[in-house]
């Protein structure tokens, strides 16, 4: 069997563009890639056009290869956009292999952990008993893990001020943890927008045991300073959905520095990189809670990731308290994907990701220029999004 080409598909899907990658062989058997650099999709095609230049008439079953040969065939080797199209192949190439073969992808990895995966679910911005309500309605359709957002996530006209939202935010957990009790799983996502002594300042203002995970409070680019928040606060950290590769995850899984790895499929490296990461973490008592906030092929293969790794604990949907969606709003692009039992997905045994594709749909050209907010502080300073 040898590949034949290499197709992306950048499209818009329900609120912004998923660049599908199809890998084909000469053999008919082809697989499904997935993307994660949402917003920069045109750069990682860019890349994509470089890696099929090479890849064409190689053995797809030779992946760990292959991802050698894509990673360290140049001499900038790496970072985000490299990485994510180097995710989308792998990913295909293990879907190429388990259909071959006629096995989930998990056989591929070493053979599942647990049949059905549990999840978290999310609740709009924190700021009123409103977000409590939508909580409570999330646990009563099964969820025992919640994230919230911050209050004051961001105004109609992009201001964000971190201190504003903090006090904000920490009086409404606060109430939530009171109001929700202590057996569900509360956390929260401020997206890495707080410095570092906004992040402490934000801790030191909830009583210990009010959230049980803080993702992303600060920028990732300096493990010196999480290692200086971590002294500062108790609340188990849970990191690296930013992160591509395995050596961006090093200092903080061998240094103790986060609790929860947010490792993402479609960033890391795909399978290959990933399951490298997960055996790391466990060996060094770090769980895994795979970020997941793309389209159906990932959903796919994080499952199937999730499901080969004995150190995981929740996958993230894209179910919130108000749209229990399963990854998409439309059923007609994707036929067969993964779908929400409650607040599980049951774990697929047919070949490959068990994902089938209207392939006329992505003929399309449905590509928009998307941004994420611009955001700025009120004396007109950019700040993170």
């Amino acid at each position: 069997m040898k590949i034949t080409d290499i197709k992306p598909y950048p499209i818009w899907v329900g609120h912004r563009n998923q660049l599908i990658v199809k890998v084909e062989t000469d053999e008919g058997v082809f697989g499904w890639g997935e993307s994660g650099l949402s917003g920069r999709e045109k750069a990682v095609v860019g890349a994509l056009q470089h890696y099929r230049e090479f890849l064409i008439g190689r053995d797809p079953f030779r992946i760990g290869a292959l991802w050698q040969e894509l990673y360290r065939s140049q001499y900038f080797e790496g970072g985000r956009v490299l990485l994510a199209a180097q995710s989308a192949i792998d990913i295909a190439l293990h879907d190429i292999k388990g259909k071959a073969l006629g096995v989930p992808v998990y056989e591929l990895l070493g053979g599942k952990h647990r049949d059905t995966i549990p999840t978290f679910a999310s609740t709009p911005d924190i700021s009123g008993e409103a977000t409590i309500d939508a909580a409570r309605a999330l646990i009563e359709r099964g969820w025992n893990v919640i994230r919230f957002f911050p209050g004051a996530w961001n105004d109609a006209a992009q201001v964000f001020e971190p201190r504003e939202s903090i006090a904000l935010t920490a009086k409404w957990l606060v109430k939530a943890r009171e109001a929700l009790g202590d057996e569900v799983v509360l956390g929260i996502d401020y997206h890495h927008r707080l410095s570092l002594a906004e992040a402490a300042s934000f801790c030191q203002k909830m009583p210990s045991g009010t959230l049980d995970f803080l993702e992303e409070p600060i920028r990732d680019e300096s493990p010196e300073a999480y290692e200086s928040l971590r002294k500062l606060t108790d609340v188990p950290f849970a990191i690296g959905e930013e992160f591509a590769s395995k050596w961006q995850f090093l200092p903080y899984i061998e240094r103790g520095i986060h609790q929860y790895n947010r490792l993402d499929l479609c960033n890391v490296g795909g399978f290959t990189e990933a399951m490298k990461v997960a055996g790391w973490s466990e060996a060094h008592y770090v769980d895994l809670m795979p970020h997941n906030p793309l389209g159906p092929i990932c959903t796919a293969a994080t499952i199937h990731f999730s499901a080969a790794v004995p150190n995981f604990s929740w996958l993230e949907t894209r179910a919130n308290a108000s749209d229990l969606y399963d990854g998409t709003p439309t059923a007609e692009l994707f036929p067969q994907m993964p779908r929400l039992d409650g607040a599980v997905f049951t774990v697929p045994d047919g070949p490959g990701l068990g994902i089938e594709i209207n392939e006329s749909l992505l003929d399309t050209d449905s590509f928009r220029f998307w941004e994420a907010p611009h955001l700025k502080r009120r004396d007109g300073s950019v700040t993170n999004w």
